[in-house]
């Protein structure tokens, strides 16, 4: 296998993907399914991810997990019990893709509803906090891990009508930097970020109704910058905002 073929080679690779029903998580996952990864297929919707799950299996992959988890109503006792049988049955988790959101829709501050405040603070960030917080001991349990949060543009500049998305994309990747410095010594674990631009999903629709998300990418267009830095070939690269639309080591 050359170094190119390594950089995407999930064999034997546990990997954790929430918003995995729809979208750039499907996509990411049946991705990481294809090449070697065992993925744990998590959302809120179970109907949803069995359609993941048969989609993995009917293309040959390995046999991928679902964990339903509503990050809107998150507990420690519901992560832990997660966490639990990740370790019951893997013993560790090589990846942890945060790719769930929530978005409001464009709404000035003046306009936006208190309880869309909280409720796009708790899942957008909160909840991926207690995530990432629980999976720690299975991600020190690797010898080389990888967490990855979807970014946005509107959480690295300021962008009138975002409201409390862009704040907690700002927030996220402020997360992302803190964790990248706390486990950069002594720890397998690389944390970055990853902006995939605009893609035609159910996020951006509510931005982009009909026909305009029509002519956005497909989320199948932005999966391989996730799986390189989900993947062995991002070893050594922790603590980055990167941007499919600026290009990367990916490209290489």
């Amino acid at each position: 296998m050359n170094a190119a073929a390594r950089a995407y080679d999930f064999t034997d690779r546990v990997v954790l993907v929430t918003g995995a029903n729809k979208g750039i998580g499907r996509a990411v996952s049946l991705a990481l399914a294809a090449h070697g990864a065992t993925v744990i297929l998590s959302g809120r919707r179970v109907g949803e991810l069995e359609q993941v799950y048969d989609a993995i299996k009917a293309a040959g992959g390995a046999e991928p997990a679902i964990a339903p988890l509503n990050l809107e109503s998150l507990r420690w006792d519901e992560c832990q019990g997660l966490i639990d049988q990740i370790q019951s049955t893997f013993g560790r988790l090589d990846g942890l893709l945060h790719n769930a959101a929530h978005l409001h829709g464009l709404t000035p501050l003046n306009h936006y509803p208190i309880e869309e405040w909280y409720r796009t603070l708790q899942v957008n960030l909160n909840a991926p906090f207690l995530l990432t917080r629980c999976c720690w001991p299975l991600l020190t349990a690797s010898p080389d891990a990888a967490v990855l949060f979807s970014s946005d543009a509107a959480g690295r500049r300021g962008k009138a009508y975002y409201g409390a998305y862009g704040v907690s994309k700002f927030a996220l990747e402020g997360l992302m930097q803190v964790m990248a410095e706390e486990t950069e010594v002594n720890t397998p674990i690389r944390v970055n970020s990853l902006d995939p631009g605009l893609v035609d999903t159910a996020l951006y629709q509510c931005i982009y109704p009909e026909p305009a998300h029509a002519d956005l990418p497909l989320p199948e267009a932005v999966c391989r910058p996730y799986l390189f830095l989900l993947g062995p070939g991002s070893r050594g690269l922790s603590g980055r905002a990167f941007s499919v639309r600026d290009g990367g080591p990916w490209d290489a």
